[in-house]
């Protein structure tokens, strides 16, 4: 099994990026000013990542998405990991994410990471989002904010 994590070369997995973010206006919007990369297991497409310089010495993880038959293998930790590391590499000092309220796996992954919460966006995802969003059984209203130093 051979896993690489390289920067996008062809057209965008728009499949596994609206699973992350369901406004494809918002990911056009990253991939014109951010870093695509794309994680490939055997020569498949499993995972993606976008990172996005936020504020000076910041960037952000602003969309990260595992394909739904590779979840749970350590795929997404690997993403985070490889996003610290270009984070670190490009000279940023401090990296972001935000998820949903309602993310409770990505919530537990990203404070394994290091990853502590900085802040909550109320009411971020109704005001962003045309239709409501629910997991787990909640109602995806809020963005967690967190960051990490490099």
């Amino acid at each position: 099994m051979k896993v690489t994590i390289s920067r996008l070369k062809d057209d965008p997995p728009y499949h596994l990026l609206l699973d992350a973010d369901p406004s494809k206006s918002l990911v056009d919007s990253y991939l014109e000013r951010g870093h695509c990369y794309v994680c490939t297991l055997d020569d498949k497409m499993v995972g993606v990542y976008v990172l996005l310089p936020t504020r000076p010495k910041t960037i952000e993880i602003v969309n990260i998405a595992v394909d739904p038959s590779y979840q749970g293998k350590g795929i997404g930790k690997l993403l985070v990991h490889d996003a610290i590391e270009k984070g670190s590499e490009l000279g940023f000092t401090t990296i972001e994410i935000g998820t949903g309220n309602s993310s409770l796996s990505q919530l537990g992954l990203y404070q394994k990471c290091g990853f502590r919460i900085i802040g909550i966006d109320r009411d971020y995802f109704i005001r962003h989002y045309e239709d409501e969003i629910f997991e787990n059984g909640i109602q995806c209203t809020d963005m967690v904010r967190l960051a990490r130093y490099l």
